[in-house]
């Protein structure tokens, strides 16, 4: 199923947006939501193989932030 409207086309063009760093526990690049085996084989890809990657990322990306919005980091004490 893919998430295309005309005013937001899924297009084969790279997601990268140089944030190249994978989330450890998905495995997801917190940039743009590609697998590392992914980013590694983007190039020999096909075109249509590159439009149904591109449509999976937006799902994948908002899974990234909710789970990151439910991490708390412990407080940190200040002073003796």
């Amino acid at each position: 199923m893919s998430t295309a409207t005309s005013a937001n086309p899924v297009t084969s063009a790279s997601p990268c947006v140089n944030i190249c760093v994978i989330d450890a526990v998905t495995g997801f690049c917190l940039g743009c939501g590609r697998t590392g085996n992914e980013i590694g084989s983007w190039m020999s890809l096909s075109e249509a193989q590159k439009i149904t990657l591109n449509a999976g990322l937006p799902a994948r990306m908002e899974a990234i932030s909710n789970r990151n919005a439910r991490c708390v980091l412990p407080q940190r004490k200040v002073g003796p």
